[in-house]
């Protein structure tokens, strides 16, 4: 089967027979490559789509990856410092229990109540709340047994001082009188406003200083419990006695310390030797009176 195509204008006239099968096959196959190269485009297109989104979820879990490693990081911080905080805790804790022990041997006080070494009875109920991880549970609980403790130790002292200020020492515990009196000494300088040694600027002097020769005695000038024996900044080597009532007396700038954290001390006992360590110029006793923990002008005391 065949058709035949004349094709003519004014001047001239074609024609050409076509097979009517090939026609078909040829068109057939125009279409089919065709709906191939549109097929093949539309796959192509929807595996880049699907590609893309995986892309962007892929990333998105990415971003969710990040912010949890950042919170865990945040969270590791966070128990570091209650860890290091717990510590710092347990060690003055410690400190408290051996001062108070020591006070409690000293003035011959029964075991019970005044034994530092016992840990405090409590009690109560199993927590069933799980909504902490367990390593920060853990940390805050010591963290309140610890609080319960210094609690403890505190109460146990002042009632401790109360009565070791109120039996032993009551009648010495009044502060009077100079911290060296050895002769050769001087008031070297006043509690107040002064220009300060080392930078020249005005500042403000929160003690009296009294000058002397490197190792002169350095005495307590009233009673009490030492609550202080070591190194501080810029007083060097210090002794801090606690006279009760919310007196307290500071002595500074020692070369060496006699009395120890615990020791209770007489009036006019040596408690140093008269040096020059810390921020100081030359060998002196730099010494303070606090009241409820502000330090007042000693001289009212000195010269009681």
């Amino acid at each position: 089967m065949s058709v035949t195509i004349t094709y003519s204008n004014s001047k001239h006239s074609y024609s050409k027979l076509f097979n009517l099968y090939f026609f078909i096959f040829g068109l057939i196959a125009v279409i089919a490559v065709s709906i191939a190269s549109s097929w093949f485009l539309y796959s192509n297109y929807s595996s880049q789509a699907i590609q893309l989104k995986i892309a962007k979820t892929q990333q998105k879990y990415q971003q969710q990856a990040d912010q949890v490693l950042a919170l865990r990081q945040e969270t590791d911080l966070k128990i570091a410092v209650f860890a290091s905080k717990v510590g710092m805790m347990q060690a003055e804790v410690n400190r408290l229990s051996l001062l108070g022990d020591e006070l409690a041997k000293d003035a011959s006080l029964t075991r019970g109540e005044f034994d530092f070494m016992l840990k405090p009875a409590i009690g109560g109920p199993v927590d069933t709340d799980t909504s902490y991880a367990v390593d920060l549970q853990t940390l805050l609980e010591e963290m309140d047994l610890l609080s319960l403790e210094v609690n403890n130790r505190s109460q146990q002292l002042s009632l401790l001082e109360t009565m070791l200020l109120n039996h032993n020492i009551t009648d010495e515990a009044v502060l009077s009188g100079r911290p060296v009196i050895e002769r050769g000494s001087w008031l070297s300088s006043h509690y107040g406003v002064r220009k300060d040694p080392f930078t020249g600027r005005e500042t403000m002097h929160k003690g009296v200083d009294f000058a002397g020769d490197n190792g002169m005695k350095i005495i307590a000038t009233g009673a009490g419990v030492v609550t202080w024996s070591g190194r501080r900044s810029g007083y060097g080597l210090l002794i801090e006695i606690n006279h009760g009532n919310g007196l307290s007396s500071r002595y500074a700038h020692s070369k060496e310390l006699i009395a120890k954290e615990g020791d209770v001390v007489g009036k006019g006992q040596t408690i140093a030797i008269m040096g020059s360590s810390g921020r100081s110029t030359g060998p002196h006793v730099h010494y303070e009176v606090l009241k409820s923990g502000r330090q007042v002008d000693p001289k009212r005391y000195v010269y009681r």
